[in-house]
């Protein structure tokens, strides 16, 4: 790869900026791509890009960015798309610094600030190699998340397709499952979740199936699908729903027929039962019937001493003697009989016996 560094000033790159939104982002007379399809979304809050600005009108030199040459001449940015983009809104007013916007200042302090000059190094080499030169150089404060990297190695028409229904502020995904998904969109956790559901866990074999595929139709469907069918089955929503793993349930139990009032019914039993204290976990309890999801509130050690001392240490089942530590607390009446964690549903049994009750 062949690098070169050069002085560019900030007026030469607030030249013809513009935010596209859907269609990217551009600067430096239109020849710079600063948001590539491999690039994340603007992400810095107002303190960080307020620190560019503070850092670029105080003349203090502001970190090297890295720019990758086209084949036809075009630029990208590899690495300083967010300081790029807090200068380029700065210059052009879309937010004030110390009160003040850019054009609030007297001409000189405006003629500084766009006389400013970056040192940006010019990258020139193979698509294989500006992205492993992407994620080596990505040094721009906010380190990427396993599904940027994701983006940026199988970066083509359905990256930039999914990111349109996954990975923007107030996208389609967003609209339909905030309530229901956890993180943020423009960190590309939807995207990500959605991805987790569909490949069943094997996110990169898929994306490097669908690369090249004309759009991400085929994902944004099925995402759909999950939570429509979520919505239906259980019609009642509770902030215990969000950052369940919905997509692996609709997997395993989507073409099946449930009753959602009967449903709900159980479900709402379960909320107020103090000894489920995974209350995320009822709603795989009632597709599935595995006691697993719920965490089951156990003995406490306290619990488990008085039983030991009120049976003189003897496990109830074989009559023979054992210390505290080679026994176990046990429901007499299971939980899923109705019985409850209490000293009147305890006893204390040996492991063999308490293993083989178990096994009942």
């Amino acid at each position: 790869m062949k690098i070169t560094l050069k002085e560019i000033t900030v007026g030469d790159l607030v030249k013809d900026y513009q935010d596209l939104a859907e269609n990217g982002v551009t600067g430096y007379g239109g020849k710079l791509d600063i948001r590539p399809p491999y690039q994340r979304e603007f992400i810095y809050k107002d303190k960080q890009r307020e620190a560019v600005i503070d850092t670029v009108s105080k003349n203090f030199p502001l970190n090297v960015m890295y720019w990758a040459v086209r084949p036809d001449g075009g630029l990208e940015v590899i690495d300083g798309q967010q300081r790029t983009i807090s200068i380029c809104q700065y210059v052009k007013g879309d937010f004030a610094f110390n009160m003040l916007y850019f054009h609030n200042l007297p001409a000189d302090r405006q003629e500084e600030i766009l006389n400013y000059k970056l040192m940006v190094y010019f990258c020139e080499g193979t698509d294989s190699e500006k992205l492993e030169w992407f994620k080596t150089i990505n040094i721009a404060g906010e380190e990427l998340t396993e599904q940027e990297l994701r983006n940026a190695v199988y970066h083509g028409s359905w990256v930039y397709d999914a990111k349109r229904y996954f990975s923007k502020t107030g996208c389609p995904a967003y609209g339909l499952a905030g309530d229901y998904l956890l993180g943020s969109a423009i960190r590309q956790d939807y995207l990500e979740t959605a991805l987790w559901w569909m490949s069943k866990g094997n996110i990169d074999i898929y994306m490097a199936n669908h690369q090249h595929d004309p759009n991400a139709s085929e994902l944004w469907l099925y995402f759909q699908n999950v939570i429509n069918w979520v919505k239906v089955t259980f019609p009642v929503y509770r902030k215990e729903m969000k950052g369940i793993e919905w997509g692996y349930l609709f997997n395993e139990f989507g073409k099946k027929a449930f009753d959602a009032k009967k449903l709900e019914k159980e479900i709402a039993a379960l909320m107020q039962d103090d000894d489920v204290t995974n209350k995320k976990g009822i709603y795989a309890y009632v597709l599935d019937g595995k006691e697993k999801h719920l965490n089951i509130r156990a003995f406490t050690p306290t619990q488990k001493r008085k039983m030991y001392e009120e049976q003189k240490g003897v496990c109830p089942h074989c009559k023979k003697h054992f210390e505290l530590s080679e026994m176990e607390a046990d429901h007499i009446t299971p939980w899923h009989e109705g019985g409850k964690t209490e000293l009147s549903n305890g006893q204390m049994l040996c492991k063999d016996c308490n293993r083989r009750k178990s096994g009942k």
